[in-house]
């Protein structure tokens, strides 16, 4: 942060407490007289109204017969109706406003001094409580405005403290940062004098000391270089760059401002299929007139100036044949500028072109792609069966049967869909690093086998298949984790069931092999070449057959394999085309 912004932003705070301390006293001071006038407009106002009742209740009880006295208690009355405030005053007032009626229906009927007397002592009594009322009320609400006043005087002294501490924190710290980037100036300036040019200035920021840092870091740079630059040290650096430059993975041009090639890595050689000798000092434009490759690097370029990196930026990746297989690489212009001290200006001096391989980032998008068209086609499908066979069930006229036929094909793709999401998600966990948690124990797997061959036999049954269970009868027990391990034979099963045709048989075979218990299925389908032995174990691999489908999401055989090894096994397959295939998984012997 620069130094201007620091004590600008300190100031700044200051300010800011400022107007807090006066916008919370201006708050408390217009509260409190708020209060006060709610006080005095509310109960005081009720307290004087309730002095006028008494004044005409001691007028009508004088004199009887002056109705003056009435005339006020009731005008006084009226009022102090309209400014009820307090909890228990509506009532005292309707009581007055009843018994008012009361003693003017014995003053209209008559009625003597003495027969008056108990109405008119009521009414003084219900006007004293209605005083006392709002005399209470009164004292309340002055002990509570007192208790608001000290509250907002502490709060006042806190902000006055607060501020005080910070002003003294800025009083502080500002200066020393000021002051404090000067002092290592002055040492390292002692330095240099002393020709010790290694003491640098820590650059800790970008304020001005941190540019001022850096540019003093750069002369004493440029000094030791002016003091150690001898010819031996020279050729060094050159070879050390040379070097570097060999040795980069990437594709390095360097033009100069005519656009004359005055360097070319071993990479570009390569890439170019030409010789050094056939690049360097040649110019570029003549030899693109030869090289397909060159004429395309240099095509971006040929635009002006202000559109040439949004040029480079939108040119196509470039296509280039390496080892019989096709790669692809990025194009990257740097521009090279100098100072002309003479000029006073920078000048263009040639241009740094690099060619980056992009294969495996273009691979990964493209099983991106595929991994999405795949998924999109394998939701899509169950939906759209799901969604016709629901709008199906709509029609009443359906015989029992056939709706139980509809309602067993929604559950199949029901379950389609749960267990390409359940895959989904088991990916996602090992990717995000959450590793599989086991529950190994000793497992009799002719239990998994045959509890496996259970849970698939619809799908059996439905492509008119059957399978063939050969498991010995002293096959020993397994340290497995029984639910993994029959999510993988139950996954092995599907494959197998998917790829088979009809009416043939599968075969489950378990066998002790050394330490480890064996486990395969065998299907009759139509194999898979020894290239892909390996590649169907990686995820979203889609190996297409000969009628054209594509399979599921291409992770069951990766989690499956994730699994057997996580267990201490591994998962392979023995197939050749138009042999059939065989899944095998080993997991060790419980000890």
């Amino acid at each position: 942060m620069n130094l201007k912004t620091l004590i600008t932003l300190g100031f700044l705070a200051m300010l800011a407490l400022l107007l807090a301390i006066g916008g919370y006293a201006y708050y408390s001071v217009h509260r409190l007289d708020r209060s006060s006038r709610n006080v005095l407009k509310d109960n005081f106002y009720s307290v004087e109204l309730g002095q006028q009742m008494l004044q005409a209740l001691d007028r009508m009880e004088t004199a009887p017969n002056d109705p003056t006295g009435l005339a006020r208690f009731r005008q006084s009355l009226t009022r102090e109706a309209g400014n009820i405030t307090e909890v228990g005053e509506k009532e005292v007032v309707d009581s007055l406003i009843q018994n008012q009626a009361d003693f003017q229906r014995l003053l209209d009927a008559g009625a003597s001094a003495e027969a008056r007397a108990p109405e008119l002592q009521l009414l003084r009594q219900q006007t004293y409580r209605m005083v006392a009322l709002n005399t209470n009320a009164l004292t309340r609400k002055n002990e509570l405005a007192n208790q608001r006043a000290i509250q907002a005087g502490r709060y006042m002294l806190a902000f006055i403290v607060v501020s005080l501490l910070l002003g003294l924190m800025f009083v502080l710290s500002v200066p020393e940062a000021a002051v404090g980037p000067l002092r290592k100036l002055t040492q390292s300036l002692e330095h240099a004098t002393d020709s010790d040019f290694t003491a640098t200035i820590p650059v800790e920021n970008n304020s001005e000391f941190g540019r001022v840092a850096r540019a003093f870091n750069r002369m004493l740079v440029q000094l030791q270089e002016y003091r150690s630059s001898t010819l031996a040290e020279l050729i060094t650096e050159r070879n050390r760059a040379a070097s570097i430059v060999s040795g980069l993975d990437e594709g390095l041009l360097l033009l100069d401002e005519n656009r004359r090639i005055i360097l070319a890595n071993p990479v570009a050689c390569a890439l170019l299929s030409l010789p050094a000798d056939k690049l360097v000092g040649y110019a570029a434009a003549a030899v693109a007139k030869e090289n397909d490759l060159m004429r395309e690097i240099l095509r971006p370029l040929e635009v002006d100036a202000a559109r040439r990196d949004q040029a480079v930026a939108d040119a196509p990746l470039l296509r280039i044949a390496q080892q019989g297989e096709e790669a692809f690489y990025r194009l990257a212009v740097q521009e090279l500028v100098s100072f002309n001290e003479a000029l006073d200006k920078n000048e263009f001096v040639g241009q740094i072109l690099t060619l980056r391989n992009v294969s495996d980032y273009k691979k990964l998008d493209q099983v991106k792609s595929n991994f999405l068209a795949t998924v999109s086609h394998e939701l899509k499908t169950p939906l759209s069966s799901i969604n016709l066979n629901t709008k199906l069930l709509q029609d009443e006229r359906l015989p029992v049967d056939e709706r139980q036929r509809i309602t067993g094909y929604i559950r199949q793709e029901t379950q389609r869909l749960q267990r390409m999401v359940g895959e989904l998600l088991d990916v996602s966990r090992l990717d995000a690093g959450a590793g599989i948690q086991l529950d190994a124990r000793p497992t009799n797997l002719a239990d998994v086998v045959s509890y496996a061959a259970a849970t698939v036999q619809p799908q059996l049954d439905d492509k008119q298949l059957r399978i063939d269970l050969q498991l010995p009868a002293a096959l020993p027990a397994a340290r497995a984790d029984v639910e993994k391990t029959t999510w993988v034979l139950i996954n092995l099963l599907a494959n197998a069931i998917r790829y088979s045709p009809r009416g043939e048989a599968l075969t489950v075979r378990a066998a002790l092999a050394g330490t480890f218990v064996q486990v395969s299925v065998q299907d009759r389908g139509p194999g898979i070449a020894a290239e892909h032995h390996e590649k169907i174990f990686q995820r979203f691999a889609q190996l297409p057959d000969k009628t054209g489908y594509r399979g599921g999401s291409g992770l069951g055989l990766s989690i499956a394999r994730e699994f057997i090894t996580t267990q201490g096994g591994r998962l392979w397959v023995d197939s050749e085309l138009g042999s059939g295939s065989t899944f095998c998984f080993t997991l060790p012997v419980a000890g």
